[in-house]
């Protein structure tokens, strides 16, 4: 064989070598493997992932996952999800190359999911359409649109005087059994024909209490446009702990397909508690109240994802309720201060004012919305202007006619007409109203129709007075929910109305003895 052909030969059995390689796929995937050293309450160790990220979600043994937190040297301290008594020490650990993340799509509206995006509620398999990291980057600020549209609640004295607008960050605050969860489900189910996704994550809140929620849901029709994250009590620190995030990430999937959406937090004191737990047994240094240094970090991250997108992204609004519970009605503690910083207002409800039956129980002196002011409908601007600073003046003055304090005519006259206005204020549980039902109130409080009317007396009116509303002529409630201030003629037009319905309730009375 002449050199040149045993050349050509040899390189080309050089060439068939290298493609063979090249196009070689070997039919075993390679595992990366650790072992659990220890276990203890919704915290594992683990020691042989030397390569394994921050946050990387983690595979145990009988379908249960972690999320690494700690990355030591030797040992990893991992945040399990789930039930930590079904994991021994010894067993193999996984990696599994990305980070947490959960199902999302159209067919999770009307039911009830775990953290993990498991069904709760014997419906049946859901079928998802994508699946989102849990833990995702708050929009630019490039990105974002002012707050020029409301979020109607259907309270009159939060839209009224604490008004909110799709996109804001609005806190619920107060103690113990005040009506903080009633508020938000109040402001669902006035999402009813709006177009409007609501989202209710429940954070270690009782069974029986969560229960008890969806079934108003339920019964009121909000299902159809209402999906619910539950982290029950009894759960995992880890799955309270993620909660929030997970349902966060659901509702930025509609709200990037240019809808509203609406998520309330129940309750994020449970979540700071509960990222303290696993802080302290990761053996992480404590702060101020043991929580660690990280926990505004926390909360900041989740709340910076509610926002108004621009219209080149879609429009799309993400608004944000989250709910908490103070001691002894102390706004001043960590984890309150925290959140009212971190907030564009906050909803503080008062036990005092509770106890006295005004519901809902929200104190106007403490309370404010920094946003909703310039997303308010301006039906709402123009009656509703001096209603605040007449209540305040009343509230004032209150506490001089307890003491038997003479009055002149005037205070007598104001005292009168700010109770007329608490008893207008007040609003049944569930029972949520439209802006022409509103209106109608609002401006006979402001118009001091009521004024004459007892206190006794004051529901059946107000009662009578919302009957009428169903006869406001059409083109008069379309101006009322239109971008301009009532005008004289509309508003002639409703105190004629309200005057008509009144008039039947009048009384003649000593006022000095109204006063309570």
């Amino acid at each position: 064989m002449p050199p040149t052909e045993s050349k050509e030969s040899i390189t080309d059995a050089f060439d068939k070598l290298k493609k063979g390689r090249e196009s070689f796929v070997p039919s075993f995937s390679p595992r990366e493997v650790g072992y659990v050293m220890s276990v203890s309450a919704g915290i594992v160790r683990v020691s042989g992932l030397q390569a394994a990220g921050y946050k990387e979600l983690l595979k145990f043994p009988k379908d249960l996952f972690g999320i690494a937190y700690n990355l030591d040297e030797t040992e990893i301290g991992v945040i399990l999800l789930g039930e930590d008594s079904l994991l021994n020490v010894g067993d193999e650990v996984e990696r599994t190359g990305r980070v947490l993340d959960i199902p999302v799509g159209e067919a999770l509206i009307g039911r009830v999911v775990d953290p993990l995006g498991k069904p709760l509620d014997d419906k049946g398999h859901i079928g998802f359409s994508k699946r989102l990291p849990i833990q995702r980057p708050a929009p630019a600020i490039m990105d974002r649109a002012e707050v020029t549209v409301p979020l109607q609640t259907g309270l009159k004295i939060v839209d009224a005087m604490i008004p909110i607008g799709r996109g804001q960050r609005e806190l619920i605050l107060g103690d113990r059994q005040t009506g903080k969860t009633a508020i938000a489900i109040d402001t669902i189910l006035n999402q009813h024909d709006k177009n409007v996704i609501c989202v209710y994550c429940a954070i270690s809140q009782r069974s029986s209490s969560v229960a008890k929620v969806i079934a108003q849901l339920h019964e009121k029709g909000a299902m159809h446009y209402t999906l619910v994250v539950v982290a029950e009590g009894n759960s995992s620190p880890g799955l309270k702990y993620i909660a929030p995030y997970a349902a966060t990430s659901i509702a930025e999937y509609f709200m990037e397909r240019g809808q509203d959406v609406l998520i309330v937090y129940d309750d994020l004191t449970h979540h700071a508690r509960a990222y303290r737990e696993l802080s302290l047994l990761l053996r992480r240094p404590p702060g101020r109240e043991a929580f660690p240094g990280d926990i505004f970090y926390i909360h900041s991250k989740l709340l910076e994802r509610a926002t108004h997108l621009s219209e080149e992204l879609g429009g799309g609004s993400l608004t944000a309720l989250p709910i908490i519970e103070t001691e002894a009605q102390n706004i001043s503690d960590y984890i309150p201060t925290n959140l009212i910083s971190i907030n564009d207002g906050q909803l503080f409800l008062s036990p005092k004012l509770f106890e006295m039956g005004v519901l809902p129980a929200i104190d106007i002196g403490k309370s404010v919305s920094r946003v909703g002011g310039k997303a308010q409908l301006p039906v709402f601007r123009s009656i509703t202007g001096t209603l605040k600073l007449a209540y305040s003046q009343f509230e004032e003055l209150e506490s001089f006619a307890r003491f038997g304090t003479r009055l002149d005519d005037d205070t007598r006259k104001k005292i009168i007409h700010g109770q007329r206005i608490r008893e207008g204020l007040k609003q049944a549980e569930f029972h949520p109203m439209s802006v022409p039902e509103q209106i109608l109130i609002l401006l006979a409080l402001t118009s001091g129709l009521f004024d004459s009317i007892p206190l006794q007396r004051m529901l059946e009116s107000e009662q009578a007075l919302l009957m009428s509303a169903k006869e406001l002529p059409r083109a008069l409630v379309g101006r009322l929910y239109s971008d301009k201030k009532l005008n004289e003629a509309d508003r002639q037009s409703i105190l004629e109305i309200a005057a008509e319905v009144l008039s039947s309730f009048k009384e003649e009375f000593e006022p000095k003895k109204d006063i309570r």
